[in-house]
């Protein structure tokens, strides 16, 4: 699993051979939110509400 990013303790990995609408991976400590990576819309998972913030800006 290919990291491409990490901050703040998050870590943010893409899958190449993942299917469905196009997404990455967000880690933070035991927790992991998949987003879309169009419209940032949560498709599984959970995130704090601080780290998902710092997520969503990342992305943008």
């Amino acid at each position: 699993m290919p990291k491409i990013s990490e901050f703040f303790g998050i870590s943010i990995y893409m899958y190449f051979r993942e299917h469905g609408v196009p997404h990455f991976h967000a880690r933070y400590g035991s927790e992991e939110v998949v987003l879309a990576i169009d419209d940032l819309s949560v498709l599984g998972g959970q995130l704090s509400p601080r780290a998902l913030g710092l997520v969503a800006e990342w992305a943008s």
